[in-house]
């Protein structure tokens, strides 16, 4: 062989590799397993987004919506109520008679399973009693700092750094496929507001969630909003829809919910009843060695997956890793 032919042969070698290497950098969803749910993904995508196929969508109508707890980041415990616990025990020293109150009693002790069974009117209750008052400005103030500090009990990161590293690429994956990313969750839309941006790369004016009321007032010489025990919105399992329609005018052809309450139904169905072509995925959390294992009594949420052909995403067959941060690594917390 000669060195003219093993130059060659190198320089070959060397393209091969870099090839490879461009490939991966450029492979959509990294943190997705090869399989039939991140095809469904990549080839929705391909097709709306190609000009000339039939299932071309016009980039203003690229609406997508996301639930937040348990879709996006991890629901136990549920981060709204951690946040209305703190806020509890350090109020319940000047309000002794919350000590009979079975709502703040449950939110302290951080008893989910007792505001599923009371209903979300028993959260506006401990919420209200926390929050009302307040001007808005305070209030982003205590949830920025509530982020700053407030460390997941089982992980030990910020409740921020739970978000799940699949879901994240998704995300930067519309966008940089022309789609317009929205939160639509139950929780407190001023509360996610606060990170959003941060954490999703979602601005605060692209975040659906449930809306206590405001009332104007002139406070020291500055105009100002103060939050009002009245609920204004309550977007959760059918409200969703509803919110989604009120803010943004159109009808999602994406939307990613969890299951769990059956609360993301709705707005699954909703998408999937646009016209347009649409692709619904649901996180099945089937993977208690990386995250929990969990699931619906009634089984409510599968069934409509199963009748109207959603993807169901398996945490444990889909996702190569959960979380941004490296489980194994305790000294990197």
């Amino acid at each position: 062989m000669t060195g003219r032919t093993l130059l060659n042969t190198a320089l070959a070698a060397i393209i091969a590799v870099m090839s490879v290497a461009a490939v991966a950098q450029t492979e959509p969803l990294p943190s997705w397993n090869d399989g039939p749910t991140k095809q469904a993904i990549v080839e929705f995508v391909q097709r709306v987004t190609a000009p000339g196929h039939k299932d071309f969508v016009p980039e203003a109508e690229r609406l997508a919506t996301f639930d937040n707890d348990g879709t996006l980041w991890s629901e136990h415990p549920v981060v709204q109520l951690a946040f209305v616990a703190e806020r509890l025990k350090q109020m319940s020293p000047q309000h002794p008679e919350w000590k009979d109150n079975p709502a703040v009693q449950a939110a302290i002790k951080g008893e989910v399973e007792y505001f599923l069974k009371a209903g979300e009117q028993a959260l506006v209750e401990v919420i209200v009693l926390t929050h009302a008052g307040m001007t808005r400005e305070e209030f982003h103030g205590q949830a920025v700092q509530f982020f700053k500090t407030a460390r997941h009990p089982k992980y030990g990161v910020l409740y921020t750094q739970t978000a799940y590293q699949p879901m994240l690429e998704l995300l930067a994956y519309l966008r940089a496929h022309g789609f317009k990313t929205w939160i639509c969750s139950g929780g407190g839309a001023e509360f996610m507001r606060a990170m959003s941006m941060e954490v999703y790369g979602i601005p605060p004016n692209q975040v659906i969630g449930s809306m206590g009321g405001f009332k104007f007032e002139v406070r020291d010489g500055h105009a100002v909003l103060v939050k009002t025990p009245k609920l204004m919105l309550n977007n959760d399992k059918l409200g969703k829809p509803v919110g989604i329609a009120l803010q943004t005018g159109g009808t999602p052809i994406f939307a990613a919910g969890n299951v769990r309450t059956g609360g993301d139904i709705a707005m699954l169905t909703f998408t999937h009843s646009n016209p347009q072509p649409n692709l619904q995925l649901l996180v099945n959390h089937d993977d208690p060695e990386r995250e929990l294992a969990y699931a619906e009594k009634n089984n409510a949420s599968l069934d409509a997956a199963k009748q109207q052909g959603w993807t169901v995403v398996s945490i444990k067959k889909d996702w190569k890793r959960v979380f941004p941060f490296d489980e194994s690594d305790k000294s990197s917390r």
